[in-house]
């Protein structure tokens, strides 16, 4: 099994960013965390604060990936593209969300990749991560 995590825009300063919300780990630690815990699948890693890399993430996902763990952060709410993207694609994504987006702004209770992901996680922290995997297994 082989699996891409994709992390969008302001994503890269998890530690240092609104902590209240994100926590204080970074990413690349807690990576290296579910690479142990998950030692039998391959597990990439890329972020992106650039909306068309996303895009063309997920397109070079085909074939390459059994399934994508995508959080697209704002672009989420946002981006019609990676929603589109996603629909174009036959590898399966989940989206997942550190935080709640349903207790949060109005505005982060609309996403454009929902409708075309195999599933949603949200709020359990970075714990969602690990969540998407296993969901995969």
């Amino acid at each position: 099994m082989k699996l891409l995590i994709l992390n969008g825009p302001n994503l890269n300063l998890l530690g240092t960013r609104e902590p209240e919300i994100y926590g204080g780990v970074t990413f690349l630690d807690y990576f290296e965390e579910l690479k142990a815990q998950f030692s039998s699948v391959e597990l990439d890693y890329k972020q992106s604060n650039h909306e068309g890399d996303l895009v063309t993430e997920i397109q070079k996902s085909q074939g390459v990936y059994n399934g994508i763990v995508l959080n697209a952060a704002a672009y989420t709410h946002t981006s019609v593209a990676i929603g589109d993207a996603i629909k174009a694609v036959t590898t399966p994504v989940v989206e997942v969300h550190i935080s709640n987006t349903f207790a949060r702004e109005a505005f982060r209770h609309n996403s454009y990749i929902s409708p075309n992901a195999k599933g949603v996680i949200l709020g359990f922290g970075l714990k969602s991560y690990a969540l998407a995997i296993q969901s995969f297994l």
